[in-house]
């Protein structure tokens, strides 16, 4: 059978994706059911139980396919970075007309009327994805239900200049493995996440985000580092909001930390690792 990576390849010993067939042996090939995430965020695992080990998670209004459903979680391929794993299956729900914005602030609240004092329905994180139906002197109806306070919205496609400035807002954020949402978020979810919001479609993990993000850039002794360039060490990334001082999501610190860049470069060092690359985004789509 032909060596695929399970975290971006849909496939099992019972089961595989119809796009496989030929490609590795299951027992059955399937083409996949289409669904979309209804609740704010659901987690997608390794394993189906909520105990397994969180691999990252799929934002409200994003898509996926299904390709198996027991016991309450959906085996499933995420559409953006086609990330693979079990999700819980009350979480999801039919696919819904195409989304029209999505969530530009780090979180807003979804209320019942266009009312700041009425209680909120739920919360949803930076770069999810919602279907606006009408929009409002401040507030903007969704197709879904509820209200958003329109700033915190922006049309699918537009971009925010800086990815850099979106990863500072997220500035003492919790560290939560395979988070990515402002509640919790890891290394590579901050880079992801930001990136996205300036139209830089990265895949999820750190060492995926090595091999394929943006170029390899050669800065002997960090000599030329910029803000935006993307450091890297086995298994950690990190952004540099400026020559010298440098953000990421660590659990040194459980949290979003900005720090020189040289200091974070010497402890991490100090604990076996060095840096392994730097690579650089393209200017913004």
């Amino acid at each position: 059978m032909t060596k695929l990576d399970p975290r971006r390849h849909p496939f099992r010993d019972d089961l595989a994706a119809e796009s496989l067939r030929g490609v590795v042996d299951a027992e059955r090939y399937v083409q996949g059911d289409r669904r979309q995430v209804a609740a704010s965020a659901v987690p997608l695992r390794r394993e189906p139980h909520a105990g397994a080990n969180l691999d990252t998670e799929a934002l409200h209004g994003e898509t996926m396919a299904v390709f198996d459903e027991r016991d309450g979680w959906a085996w499933v391929q995420l559409d953006h970075d086609g990330y693979v794993g079990y999700v819980p299956s009350e979480g999801l729900g039919p696919v819904r007309p195409p989304t029209t914005h999505r969530i530009a602030a780090l979180r807003t609240y979804v209320f019942p009327e266009p009312d700041a004092k009425a209680p909120p329905l739920r919360m949803l994180s930076l770069n999810a994805r919602v279907r606006v139906t009408e929009e409002g002197v401040r507030y903007a109806r969704l197709d879904s239900g509820g209200f958003v306070y329109g700033t915190h919205l922006a049309p699918i496609g537009r971009h925010a200049p800086d990815f850099v400035a979106i990863a500072e807002g997220f500035l003492g954020a919790p560290y939560l493995w395979g988070g990515r949402t402002s509640v919790g978020l890891d290394c590579s979810g901050l880079v992801q996440l930001s990136a996205a919001a300036a139209g830089h479609a990265l895949p999820r993990d750190a060492d995926m985000q090595e091999a394929e993000a943006g170029a390899r850039i050669n800065v002997p002794g960090g000599a030329g580092l910029r803000r935006g360039d993307l450091i890297f060490w086995e298994g950690h990334v990190g952004i540099m909001t400026s020559a010298d001082r440098f953000l990421h999501a660590n659990a040194y610190h459980m949290a979003v930390e900005l720090e020189l860049f040289e200091d974070a470069r010497r402890r991490i060092k100090d604990a076996g690792f060095d840096v392994t690359s730097v690579r650089r985004l393209a200017e913004t789509p």
